[in-house]
């Protein structure tokens, strides 16, 4: 099995190719550095985001305040995660970097406030 990825480990961008013929033998070309072997390889085993959203607030000076991750999260769990933040409803005061969803799913990642609102 063939993959072509664009790295997003450095600003190069290199071009890689990932050629899997098993879980195990696993050929990665184009990478210019040791993190797009690295990159490919989490890309095509586990692949994870960051996730970035926004949380009600109830307030009516802003009643929407921006959250993220605290670490990337595996691809199948952002739309549940989504879900999660979106219910949530903040009461104010809030202060940046205050944890918002703690361990999601046993995961490690936390979902935290990047804005103040006092």
């Amino acid at each position: 099995m063939k993959r072509n990825y664009i790295c997003i480990a450095c600003p190069v961008g290199c071009h890689l190719e990932l050629d899997a013929t098993t879980q195990e033998d696993i050929k990665i070309s184009g990478n210019k550095c040791g993190r797009g072997e690295i990159y490919a390889r989490e890309e095509y085993a586990e692949p994870k985001r960051m996730v970035t959203a926004t949380c009600r607030t109830g307030d009516e000076r802003l009643d929407r305040i921006p959250v993220k991750t605290t670490k990337p999260i595996l691809k199948e769990h952002i739309q549940s995660l989504l879900d999660e933040i979106y219910s949530v409803k903040l009461a104010v005061p809030v202060k940046r970097g205050q944890v918002i969803i703690q361990n999601y799913k046993n995961t490690g990642v936390d979902v935290v406030a990047t804005r103040s609102l006092l």
